[in-house]
């Protein structure tokens, strides 16, 4: 690998040899260990640095997703099964196997030990601790990690899953794929892990709409995917948001040192509906098509 012995060597000294191998790892000869000729750590260090900004507009979307779940499952349970629905009835929240429910009260318990000092579980426990045993539904969802309330809408109702799902555009299996899988991917990104030529582990659905395969099929294996359904989502929970331009001035920042087909995009992806409509709704206006131009993320 070309590049200033004493630049490489703060490179490393910054970040881990093994972290910052995978970036260098297209680079190599097939079936060697030699470099492809011409490869530079300053053209390795710039997919690195991609990829930290990719992670960061990823958790951006992602904080207005979780949120977004959080106040519309609250709302279906307590319009469905009242403030303590949750906890008991046919509208309780179980996961599987006999013991589901209270496997789900748990982990309930847990968070509320857990954020015992937060003001509004202060005031709950104060005012209606003598009553209640669990807060309700609309205190519960706060308190929930997110794992934990990819779980409580899973083991909800199938009535209060659609419903939840419908505010999203999309059938109840879906969404329940898309948030097992933002659950993984929010796991990668808080620990800094690579998503630039990954094939994720756990893959969403991809709904049976035209709008998802023509003229553009959206894959699934790699984060082209995740990009895009937190596209279709951003536009549903904030259509003014600039999210989804930020993502085409992200992915256009540098495609030769940056070659997008490694995270699963097809060579027309701008083509798409989905990404089409989500241009539309952020500025009310139809989108171009050229791409904008990002200034190239600095180093850590």
């Amino acid at each position: 690998m070309g590049g200033d012995p004493t630049v490489i060597r703060r490179r490393l000294e910054a970040v881990n040899y093994y972290r910052l191998s995978a970036y260098w790892s297209t680079f190599r000869a097939q079936g060697g260990d030699q470099f492809i000729d011409g490869t530079t750590i300053d053209v390795v260090w710039a997919r690195y640095t991609f990829d930290r900004e990719l992670r960061l507009l990823v958790m951006d979307a992602l904080e207005r997703v979780e949120v977004a779940i959080r106040t519309r499952l609250a709302y279906a349970h307590a319009q469905a099964g009242g403030p303590f629905g949750y906890i008991t009835g046919p509208t309780a929240i179980t996961e599987r196997g006999k013991t589901g429910q209270e496997v789900f009260l748990d982990r309930v318990d847990k968070a509320l030990a857990a954020n015992r000092k937060e003001p509004f579980v202060l005031h709950f426990t104060q005012t209606y601790g003598d009553k209640h045993l669990r807060p309700p539904i609309w205190v519960t969802a706060e308190l929930l990690m997110f794992g934990d309330l990819v779980a409580a809408y899973k083991g909800s109702p199938p009535a209060i899953r659609r419903a939840v799902a419908h505010h999203f555009g999309v059938a109840e299996v879906v969404l329940d794929s898309w948030l097992l899988s933002l659950n993984m991917v929010r796991n990668i990104c808080a620990h800094h892990g690579r998503l630039w030529n990954r094939e994720l582990g756990i893959k969403p659905k991809i709904p049976r709409d035209d709008a998802w395969a023509r003229p553009v099929k959206i894959p699934n294996e790699r984060v082209f995917g995740v990009l895009t359904i937190l596209a279709d989502m951003m536009r549903r929970i904030a259509a003014g948001s600039t999210w989804s331009g930020r993502a085409q001035a992200l992915i256009a920042m540098d495609p030769e040192r940056v070659p997008i087909p490694y995270m699963g995009f097809p060579v027309d992806w701008q083509q798409s509906p989905v990404w089409q409509r989500a241009w539309a709704a952020a500025d009310g206006v139809q989108p171009t098509h050229g791409l904008a131009k990002a200034p190239r993320p600095t180093a850590p």
